[in-house]
């Protein structure tokens, strides 16, 4: 297993895939574990999503000339796994009572 640095999730959404389009919505991204400022607007230092419809990824704009490395784009298919587990924490139970 390889692992790579991602833009953070901190709001989950949607993935559609019709096999011709695939269709990332919802989804609340920030910065990487780099946390570079290649991806703050130049002179805004707002971060913007790019949205890869055609290839189903989804990251962050790089500022930077040429693009940067500091992290990857996320695959819709990670995006679904991360909805899957989510859905499969939020099913869960509670076992034993909360301390209170």
């Amino acid at each position: 297993m390889s692992r790579s640095h991602k833009p953070s999730v901190f709001q989950i959404g949607k993935v559609r895939d019709d096999g011709h389009t695939v269709v990332i919505s919802g989804w609340g991204l920030g910065l990487c574990a780099a946390a570079c400022a290649c991806h703050r607007h130049p002179s805004a230092g707002n971060l913007a999503i790019d949205e890869d419809q055609a290839g189903g990824r989804l990251g962050l704009v790089s500022h930077a000339e040429g693009g940067c490395d500091c992290c990857e784009a996320w695959t819709a298919e990670e995006l679904s796994s991360i909805l899957r587990d989510f859905q499969t924490i939020a099913g869960l139970q509670v076992q034993e009572p909360l301390a209170g």
